[in-house]
């Protein structure tokens, strides 16, 4: 091993599966790693599965943060980083997206002038009210390495007058996991065969993020356009149900369309299957409408705009807004479309690109030369 130890902080489904190619990287270097899990997402189905099937050991240690406010929730996570960054005292500590997790680890980082890196830096929807968005800048300004996924990410932030020597275009790890593990997927999941469904015989949802599910009105308009879509084409709607939505429906008494058909969270492997198999997928997710890119499986966003617009440029991914009549045109646009547009995020070999970045940490060349 080098004497290098990196810390990696995450906290949610999407930072296990983004980070997870660096975590593999790091190893097939011969570099130490610390893996702190904020515990922001707490059930077994939305993370712990996740690292099983990602061939990942279990983190190092896990704050069991859970949700709170966002300050209640960010402050307990600083301090828990900042106690186990002071014990381990790494090289660099990675982080990844924009959650409250991705934050306190990068302010923990800074703090303690530990070099933070930002895996999908550079990413903005340019809506002020989306707390996620806050997080963005926060973490771009204060990392000493960004490592945007395309070009346009990358000038967003010399926009910002971050400097060129801190920003690295290096694709997105998304595309590392999701030709790693596809065809695993592909062969182990019997999700389809549980579910009774056929390959391109059904259509996708989800809807999660709070602007969606914690507005009763916003959320039943989604419902209602979305089973409306899928009954045009005669499509059922399987319903991967996040606990904050299955919550919200409860509190709300909101009755669930006939069309759709609510299921617990799936390991990522079953969802991976199901994106690459359904004939639309519905989404409020940023993570799913790069997945779908790369699945080439045609994609509906319900929200009024997005911070991954290169989905939408290729082709990929119409963003429809939330209103019943936007959401059945989109579905109507894009239904069937052959998923032959090119992947705007890089050709899976991020994890590379981004350890090569760091000067610290030993390059590729140099850990698989010949003796």
């Amino acid at each position: 091993m080098t004497d290098s130890t990196v810390g990696f902080v995450l906290g949610t489904r999407p930072e296990i599966i983004k980070l997870a190619p660096v975590i593999q990287e790091c190893h097939r270097r011969g570099v130490d790693t610390h893996i702190v899990h904020t515990g922001q997402h707490y059930s077994d189905s939305l993370d712990a599965v996740f690292f099983r099937q990602l061939g990942l050991s279990p983190p190092d240690v896990n704050l069991e943060v859970g949700s709170d406010d966002h300050g209640a929730q960010t402050g307990a996570m600083l301090a828990g980083i900042e106690e186990e960054l002071q014990a381990t005292e790494p090289t660099v500590v990675f982080v990844q997206g924009d959650t409250n997790s991705t934050l306190a680890g990068a302010l923990a980082g800074s703090k303690m002038d530990v070099d933070v890196a930002h895996v999908e830096a550079g990413l903005r929807s340019f809506d002020d009210e989306m707390p996620e968005e806050t997080n963005r800048v926060i973490i771009d300004h204060i990392a000493e390495y960004l490592f945007p996924p395309t070009a346009e990410t990358a000038a967003l932030l010399r926009d910002e007058g971050i400097p060129e020597d801190r920003i690295t275009v290096t694709g997105n790890t998304i595309v590392d996991a999701v030709e790693t593990f596809d065809n695993e997927a592909a062969t182990s999941s019997q999700i389809l065969s549980e579910l009774g469904v056929s390959e391109g015989q059904f259509d996708l949802l989800t809807a999660h993020r709070a602007e969606t599910v914690d507005d009763r009105e916003a959320f039943e308009r989604i419902l209602s356009g979305v089973a409306r879509a899928s009954a045009q084409a005669e499509r059922e709607v399987i319903y991967p149900i996040h606990p904050r939505a299955e919550d919200r429906l409860e509190e709300f008494g909101i009755a669930v369309p006939d069309q759709i058909r609510l299921i617990e969270p799936l390991d990522f492997f079953d969802f991976l299957r199901l994106e690459s198999t359904a004939d639309l997928v519905f989404t409020d997710s940023g993570g799913v409408q790069e997945e779908t890119s790369i699945l080439g499986t045609p994609c509906v966003t319900l929200r009024y705009g997005t911070e991954r617009p290169e989905t939408a440029f290729v082709g990929a991914n119409c963003v429809a807004g939330r209103e019943p009549s936007s959401i059945t045109a989109a579905a109507t646009q894009m239904r069937g479309k052959a998923g032959d547009w090119n992947t705007p995020f890089g050709d899976g070999t991020a994890a590379v690109q981004i350890l090569d970045a760091i000067p610290e940490l030993p390059d590729r060349e140099a850990v698989t030369a010949p003796e």
